[in-house]
């Protein structure tokens, strides 16, 4: 997250506990909502959306007793941005990690917040350039609104209405060793 010690930071937003209960009502909002763990893939949006992803497959298997079959995906190529950003600086490109058949599944993606719509409108269009599922459905930690796209999340750990001038800030301990959502002012 460069930039973030620049910021002025506001507020504690969820700590690692309400992050936690977050991510358990989602686990069982899906579970509820799909009637179960079968045909369902988690698919993780590079960076965050991927530790989470593996958080709740880890909390189905507890509901349902399943091991739902989860990837990573790297949106990159895929960003509507990438000129803005390749004129700076070359993109970071991670690997995509989709062991799974995705036909005729149910695929949910999962990030950390959600914010314009455009990373979940790239994750679909790669999803589908890899195959085709049956449906897609997303999960986010943090809806911040200000959407630019009519894209919208059927799971929501938090709502948290921001300002233009705010930014969401997700640490999650496996990449930034701290567990916690903090809004900070630009």
């Amino acid at each position: 997250m460069s930039g973030v010690m620049d910021l002025q930071k506001k507020t504690v937003l969820l700590d690692e506990p309400a992050m936690g209960r977050a991510l358990t009502r989602i686990a069982h909002e899906i579970v509820e909502k799909n009637k179960g763990g079968a045909n369902l893939v988690l698919i993780g949006i590079q960076t965050r959306g991927v530790p989470l992803t593996r958080r709740l497959q880890e909390k189905i298997r507890q509901i349902e007793g399943i091991t739902v079959p989860m990837g990573e995906l790297d949106i990159t190529l895929y960003r509507d941005d990438l000129e803005k950003i390749s004129s700076n600086e070359d993109p970071e490109l991670k690997a995509s990690k989709i062991e799974v058949e995705l036909r005729n599944k149910k695929v949910i993606l999962i990030d950390d917040v959600l914010y314009t719509g455009r990373t979940v409108r790239a994750a679909m269009d790669a999803v589908m350039d890899i195959e085709r599922p049956s449906q897609v459905q997303l999960g986010v930690l943090v809806d911040r609104g200000h959407r630019e796209l009519p894209i919208r999340a059927d799971y929501v750990g938090k709502n948290i209405p921001t300002s233009e001038d705010e930014i969401i800030v997700v640490h999650l301990n496996e990449i930034d060793q701290q567990e916690e959502v903090s809004i900070y002012e630009k």
